[in-house]
Order: structure tokens, then C-alpha cells, then sequence
């Protein structure tokens, strides 16, 4: 079974502005990709079948005795487990998980300011009560302003509890998230900053796309994900790879890599960090945060991407998600542009 996602923001600058109003759609197709507990992946194929929405059960209504109260707190806790995926289908404790979220980009930078932190808590109250079950988030700023990553290997402490506070009110509210960790585009930071960090490191670079074929970036990337991963959560004290709150780790937002159209430096990449996450946090899910643009693997599909510039940015969505230990797809679908 496949599960719809409708994301919205007000506030959406994954390629655009702050501030400019964009509603777009992420669907989610479950990869038929059979992981085990260890490095070794195994491949079952990729099936794309209908998408389906599904409505949240109604909660359980709380009783006002105190042995109640216990004994709900104690299930709570049991059901609090991780996600995982059998077949086509989410499943927690073996029984079927249906997404139905949304996309807030900015909560670690709005939780990182105490004029605004309590918009996260609101958000998330907000979501809880129309039955929303998964967020999108950022789990990267790199060397801009509020960075959470000020330069490789370097953090700021104080931002970093801003995104455990968006992890611990999450949990709070029984919201999972999709935590997504570098941007295709320059918005906080992104495969720029990352080139940026290694001009000034005296690297011969040419390009942004050397973000992902150049070892030394490719080190800086890794070096962020170990941190992320291996974060204590200074409200929880649950380290993020334990956490059943996160849903699944992104490899990155809408990764592009133009300089090369053939997608092997894009699809190299994949194939690298897909294996890197999986033996450090062999328990969550993985994604790679692809827009869903055919590519040279599928040239008689070309004709529904939303223009012919799609199959020139060095993706290719059916190669992309074959590779072994990627969980399940996403497509964005940007309303106002296709």
C-alpha cells in the first residue's frame, strides 16, 4: 500500500523566498526493498501502485482514575515504537502506519529564538488535533545565520538544542518526522556552503555538483550525518538513532547535480550515503529526497515530467530508488509550477 502525504507551508524556501505562500504535494511510494539489520541490503524490486489517503483512528478517551491514566501511558509508551516498512506497506508493531503530515521547514531556526519558540509547540498542538502523524524538517543550517553547522565539524550547542526541542515536542504531540539533512539550493547554507568550506580549505573546486563526487565534501557531509545520528537529545536523553519520533532520515532536499545529465555522479553519491547511514542507524528508514523526475533510465517516460529541462539535472527517479537500502520514494509536486 502506498500512503499520501499532503505537505503545506506558508513558509516554503525550498528553492524560493521566505515568505512566499507555496502549497505542494510530497507523495510517498513504498520501495520494495527488503533491508536487513546489518549492512547487507537485499532488493525486491520497485512496484508503484495506486495512492491511497487514509483518516487517523479516533484517540482513545482518557479515563480520570489514576490506574487509568497509568496503564494509558504505559500502552502509549509500548506503541511508541519505530517505524518500519513490510512490503509496500509503514508498519509499527507489525500493524499498519498511514501518513498523513505535513512540510515545516523552519522549526529548528524558529525554536532556536525565544520570541518565536513557542510557534513550534503551537504548530504541533494544531497538528495533533486534526490527526496529522508525520512532519518534514530540517536537520541542517550550515554557516548562515542561526547555523546549526557554523563550519565542518563545528556547532553551535545552543541551535542544536533547538532541534532537540523540536524532536522532544514532536514526541510530545506523537508526531513522527522526516528529518532531512543538507539542501540541494542555497537556502540554510546547502551544497554551497559546503563547496565554500572547501575553496577556503584551499580544494581545487569548479562547481556546486562538486558537492558530491569530491572526497573531502563527501567527508564533510558524512561527518554531519554521525552527528545528527549519534545526538543525544539534551530534553530526552535518547540518542536520535534510537528514536522512534523520527520517522526516517533524507539524505538531502531535492538533490540536482546538472554538471552531470547522465545521473552516475548523483546516483554514485546515493549508492555511498545510503550504505553510511544504514550501518550507523540500521533501524530507521531512509529517503533520498528526490523531486520524481524521469530520467536516462526511463526515456519513454520522459514525456511526463513537468518540462523537458527535467531530464537534464543529473536525476533519475526509477535508478535512483533501486539502490539498495533506500526505503521509499517521495515527489514533490509544486502546484503553482507543474
Amino acid at each position: 500500500m502506498v500512503a499520501r502525504r499532503q505537505m503545506s507551508s506558508t513558509m516554503d524556501t525550498d528553492r524560493i523566498g521566505f515568505g512566499l505562500k507555496i502549497m505542494f504535494l510530497v507523495v510517498i511510494f513504498v520501495v520494495s526493498i527488503n533491508s536487513s539489520k546489518s549492512a547487507d541490503f537485499h532488493t525486491a524490486g520497485f512496484e508503484q501502485i495506486e495512492t491511497t489517503v487514509e483518516e487517523m483512528e479516533n484517540h482513545l478517551s482518557y479515563s480520570s482514575t489514576s490506574e487509568s491514566i497509568f496503564m494509558l501511558n504505559d500502552m502509549e509508551e509500548d506503541s511508541w515504537q519505530m517505524v518500519g516498512k513490510k512490503g509496500n506497506q509503514f508498519v509499527v508493531n507489525g500493524q499498519p502506519f498511514y501518513l498523513n503530515g505535513f512540510n515545516t521547514y523552519w522549526l529548528m531556526v524558529f525554536a532556536a529564538d525565544n520570541s518565536t519558540k513557542g510557534k513550534v509547540t503551537e504548530l504541533f498542538q494544531q497538528a495533533a488535533s486534526v490527526g496529522l502523524t508525520v512532519c518534514r524538517t530540517w536537520a541542517f543550517n550550515d554557516g548562515q545565520w542561526r547555523a546549526l553547522q557554523k563550519s565542518p565539524g563545528v556547532y553551535d550547542e545552543e541551535v542544536f538544542k533547538a532541534l532537540d526541542f523540536v524532536v522532544s515536542e514532536a514526541k510530545k504531540h506523537k508526531i513522527r518526522l522526516i528529518l532531512s539533512l543538507c539542501n540541494n539550493w542555497e537556502a540554510y547554507g546547502g551544497k554551497a556552503q559546503y563547496v565554500k568550506w572547501g575553496k577556503a580549505a584551499g580544494l581545487n573546486l569548479t562547481s556546486d555538483d562538486d558537492f558530491f563526487s569530491h572526497p573531502t565534501l563527501r567527508s564533510y557531509y558524512k561527518a554531519h550525518v554521525k552527528m545528527v545520528l549519534n545526538r543525544v537529545n539534551a530534553f530526552t536523553n535518547i540518542t536520535y538513532k534510537e528514536d522512534p519520533t523520527i520517522f526516517a532520515w533524507e539524505l538531502m532536499n531535492e538533490p540536482r547535480c546538472t554538471s552531470d545529465p547522465s545521473g552516475d555522479k548523483l546516483q554514485s553519491w546515493i549508492q555511498e550515503m545510503v550504505v553510511y547511514v544504514k550501518r550507523m542507524d540500521p533501524k530507521h528508514m531512509v529517503e533520498i529526497g528526490l523531486e520524481g523526475f524521469y530520467g536516462p533510465s526511463a526515456p519513454d517516460r520522459a514525456q511526463f515530467n513537468p518540462n523537458s529541462y527535467a531530464t537534464q539535472v543529473g536525476t533519475d527517479f526509477l535508478r535512483n530508488h533501486q539502490v539498495l537500502g533506500v526505503d521509499f520514494a517521495s515527489v514533490h509536486i509544486y502546484a503553482d509550477s507543474w
